[in-house]
């Protein structure tokens, strides 16, 4: 059997397959109060019919100032937690399990009021200056994400990601490009990584089951983050009880990027021959063999599919076609639809 099509499990939860939709921001909510409308209900299960052994939620903002803009989803309230629910339910009424990427903007948020971030230096010209933030504000942050994951379980998902990757909150704290502090969390990789640290340490408090971090496993930028000084990090995340680490990379700081098919794929491969652990592969996969490749090579564990999926749902029925396999298609009787 292929690989891309064999299960895979991690603390007693099977994703069918090794494909899994990476989170994208889809920008969809309209009221400005973070909560999932039938727009969220209708694009994540369908994603599930086309067969994705995992689904992982859009950046999910842990506070209102989080928020990359203001349409973005939130689960900073409880009020959040009955339309994740919806959402998680689609999901896996149709056999997929569902994810959700816990995220804060930190310098990058657009909406209104102050911003923060690990040091007081705008992304770029185009966005906002940030305050540096206190104690206080770390613990207070580290507290929402705290509970966002006991939301997270309430609201019925199977995966939880962190999102420490692509220049938000955590990025600024774990990038020496962005973090200029003085204190306990800034200067040593130790000490860069002691935000994250502190919220894996909250959020394993009230959450059992698998547990992602996205990282941006390069800067591309001269002393900037690299796959190789992330090893001791992501040992260190592996100690704490992180299970895969979903390899992406840049955008802590504007820079060129050289993009071609399967560009970050040599990233997941260093972490997860180095630390090791499970990772996950993106960036620019688009065919089946080529997925097949990368997991028959040991160079990550899952298949994470980003725009691909965006433009084909059904993705998944066109990778088996490539690679010899057969795809039940639901049969609505055995549903109880007819």
């Amino acid at each position: 059997m292929a690989r891309l099509f064999e299960p895979f499990t991690l603390r007693g939860v099977t994703f069918k397959n090794r494909i899994v939709m990476a989170p994208m921001c889809m920008y969809e909510v309209h009221k400005e109060d973070g909560i999932a409308t039938d727009w969220h209900r209708v694009h994540y299960a369908s994603r599930a019919v086309g067969q994705a052994g995992l689904i992982i939620l859009e950046a999910t903002a842990v506070q209102p100032k989080g928020r990359i803009s203001a349409q973005d989803l939130g689960i900073w309230d409880d009020r959040h937690t009955a339309g994740l629910k919806d959402v998680v339910k689609l999901i896996q009424n149709n056999g997929s399990k569902a994810g959700i990427q816990l995220a804060h903007a930190g310098r990058k948020a657009t909406v209104d009021g102050t911003i923060y971030s690990s040091s007081a230096a705008p992304f770029s010209e185009k966005y906002k200056t940030p305050e540096a933030m206190t104690a206080a504000d770390i613990r207070e942050t580290v507290d929402a994400f705290k509970a966002a994951a006991e939301r997270s379980s309430k609201a019925g998902f199977d995966v939880i990601e962190l999102h420490a990757a692509h220049g938000y909150l955590i990025n600024q704290f774990l990038s020496p490009l962005v973090n200029d502090r003085t204190d306990e969390y800034g200067g040593t990789a130790e000490n860069r990584y002691r935000f994250l640290r502190e919220i894996i340490d909250a959020v394993r408090t009230v959450w059992e089951g698998p547990l992602f971090v996205r990282i941006s496993a390069s800067d591309w930028t001269e002393n900037g983050m690299t796959p190789e000084s992330y090893i001791e990090m992501t040992r260190w995340m592996k100690e704490q009880g992180a299970d895969l680490i979903d390899v992406s990379s840049g955008a802590v700081v504007p820079a060129k990027i050289d993009v071609y098919p399967g560009y970050q794929v040599p990233f997941s491969e260093t972490i997860r021959q180095r630390t090791p652990i499970a990772t996950g592969a993106v960036g620019l996969i688009t065919e089946g063999v080529q997925a097949e490749e990368i997991l028959r090579n040991g160079r990550a564990d899952l298949i994470f599919l980003a725009r691909e999926l965006l433009r084909d749902p059904y993705w998944p029925y066109r990778a088996a076609k490539q690679l010899g396999i057969e795809i039940d298609v639901p049969k609505p009787y055995e549903r109880g639809w007819i």
